[in-house]
C-alpha cells in the first residue's frame, strides 16, 4: 500500500505495473488472508494499526479481483481506466505543441507496433495498453531469469522512453504544472 501510494504520486506507469504485479502476487498467494498477512504485511516495519490498514488494502484488492471476475487472470478496471486516460493523453500529444518531445520518441516505436500486436494477438486494445502489456511481459520475463534476451532489451529500448515521457506529461498535467494547449 505504501509503495503503491508513492508510485501513484510519482509515476503513473510504475504504479500501473506495480498493481499488475500485485494482482499476480495475490493470485499466487491464492487470496489467502493468512498468506497475505505473513508475506506482505508482517514484514513491514510499522505499528499494528498501520499493519491492519495495509492488510485491509490488500484484501480490498482481492475483493475487487473477485468482484470483477479476475481471480485467474486479467487486470483491474481501475488500472485499465488509467491506461485509457493515458491513451487519451497520447492522442492529444500527437497534435498539440506540448507533445513535440513525445512525438520524437514515438517515431522509433511506431514501426514496432504491428509486430507487438501480432506477438500479443491483441487487435482490440489501444497502442498504450499494448505497450503496458509488453513492458509487463518483459518484467515477468526478467523475474523468471530470462532477462538477457535481445528481444527484451529491444522492447525496453523502444517502449520505455515513450511510456516514461507519457507518464511524465500525465503527472505534470495532473499536478497542473503544464497546460497542453500552450506553446
Amino acid at each position: 500500500m505504501l509503495i503503491a501510494q508513492q508510485k501513484r504520486r510519482e509515476n503513473i506507469a510504475e504504479y500501473i505495473l506495480y498493481l499488475w504485479q500485485l494482482e499476480d502476487l495475490l493470485r499466487a498467494l491464492q487470496f489467502s488472508p493468512e498468506a497475505i498477512y505473513s508475506q506482505l504485511v508482517a514484514p513491514n516495519d510499522v505499528d499494528e494499526e498501520q499493519k491492519q490498514t495495509i492488510f485491509l488494502w490488500y484484501m480490498d484488492i482481492v475483493a475487487l479481483l473477485r468482484k470483477e471476475g479476475k481471480e485467474e487472470s486479467g487486470h483491474l478496471e481501475h488500472t485499465l481506466h488509467l491506461i485509457a486516460d493515458m491513451h487519451n493523453l497520447h492522442l492529444q500529444l500527437l497534435s498539440l505543441p506540448a507533445g513535440e518531445r513525445y512525438r520524437s520518441l514515438l517515431v522509433r516505436l511506431t514501426p514496432e507496433m504491428p509486430r507487438l500486436r501480432m506477438l500479443f494477438g491483441k487487435d482490440d486494445i489501444s497502442d498504450t495498453e499494448l505497450c503496458f502489456r509488453a513492458l509487463y511481459a518483459v518484467m515477468l520475463y526478467r523475474i523468471r531469469g530470462k532477462g538477457g534476451e535481445r528481444a527484451v532489451a529491444d522492447t525496453l529500448e523502444v517502449i520505455s522512453p515513450v511510456i516514461a515521457e507519457l507518464a511524465s506529461v500525465y503527472g505534470k498535467v495532473e499536478r497542473g504544472e503544464i497546460d497542453l494547449f500552450k506553446d
